[in-house]
């Protein structure tokens, strides 16, 4: 069986993730969403929730199985869960900068290659993070989330009044 790993913190997940995931799921035999925690980064939602979200969309995908990542390296998760492969979307080439090293040094730690796919033309301006300042901010992004997201950022952002 050739699996595939597809992590990311998912805060929420968006259209343009859901578009890798689902063609990732076309080229592996099981695609695995690892849904990671960064302690850097600050969440708008917990990672029960973050796993919900993405279950709650790509439950109708065949062969994904969404899942805390938990601690540690991602080369090492992938090593234990008997993946081949780390997918990244890239939007630009900034992220083909930011993820190349990290590919090489997964690639050198374990021997787990990474594959790239572009993101769609019309997803490449997307990220979490502008998604939740549209919204915050009154903006609509239903074209962007899936509907179960756009409810889950209704019910637990304050958004503003222009």
């Amino acid at each position: 069986m050739r699996r595939a790993v597809c992590p990311g913190s998912f805060d929420p997940i968006h259209n343009g993730h859901l578009e890798v995931i689902a063609r990732a799921a076309n080229q592996f035999d099981e695609v695995v969403v690892a849904v990671s925690t960064n302690y850097a980064k600050r969440y708008r939602f917990s990672i029960d929730e973050r796993i919900e979200m993405a279950r709650r969309t790509l439950g109708a995908i065949s062969g994904i199985i969404v899942e805390p990542m938990g601690e540690g390296l991602l080369a090492e998760y992938c090593r234990q869960r008997g993946a081949s492969a780390i997918v990244k979307g890239l939007r630009s080439s900034s992220d083909f900068d930011y993820e190349l090293p990290m590919a090489i040094m997964n690639r050198q730690l374990t021997g787990v290659e990474t594959v790239f796919l572009p993101a769609e033309a019309h997803y490449v301006h997307l990220s979490s993070t502008l998604i939740k300042e549209v919204h915050d901010l009154g903006g609509d992004v239903s074209e962007f989330v899936p509907r179960s997201v756009l409810a889950r950022l209704d019910a637990t952002t304050p958004r503003r009044s222009p």
